[in-house]
């Protein structure tokens, strides 16, 4: 099982066992109200924790899916992701969910700050990228505590259920990424 700590966290590879803590946020159409997936059925969400089990397995994993857990307790906070967009031109993305009961405290940006040094270290990415809805100032900011760079705003970029939507445009690259100091 992958596992990267932090200050105060531990990413992990999602288990069967994290079901019920995953669908709680992922079914909370509050959560989901921003992004393309969601709100989550039950077999949507085991149908998440089945392709993310599946990523871990690969030999060579181009994607990183993981649990973003409390070092104190174990408790699943939310989720982390990195995955290689471009191998040709070095590219990856990246992007995170928290459960609203652990919002607010820093853990989405302690958690993308590693993820996207993980993504230069482990993918090869020379630049990584996220994308957030112009209204969602919550993830805007998390990004830039990262040290991404806000590059524009990229107009009717995606569609969520049957709304078309722009999308304000994130990116480091590598010579500007600190590593975190892991714990």
């Amino acid at each position: 099982m992958f596992t990267l700590t932090t200050e105060r966290l531990v990413l992990r590879d999602f288990t069967p066992e994290d079901e019920e803590a995953v669908h709680q946020y992922a079914s909370d159409p509050a959560v989901c109200r921003h992004v393309d997936w969601g709100p989550n059925t039950p077999a949507m969400t085991r149908a998440f924790l089945t392709d993310a089990a599946l990523e871990a397995a690969l030999v060579e994993r181009r994607s990183f899916t993981l649990a973003i857990t409390s070092k104190a307790d174990g408790a699943v906070i939310g989720s982390v992701a990195a995955w290689e967009v471009s191998a040709a031109h070095r590219r990856a993305e990246l992007g995170f969910v928290v459960n609203p009961k652990f919002q607010g405290q820093g853990y989405a940006s302690e958690a993308a700050r590693a993820v996207l040094e993980l993504a230069c270290s482990r993918l090869g990415a020379q630049r990584v990228q996220a994308t957030c809805r112009p209204e969602n100032s919550a993830s805007a900011s998390v990004l830039a505590k990262t040290g991404m760079v806000e590059e524009g705003l990229m107009r009717a970029h995606m569609v969520i259920r049957g709304t078309v939507v722009d999308s304000l445009l994130f990116a480091a690259v590598r010579a500007e990424i600190t590593p975190p100091d892991f714990a």
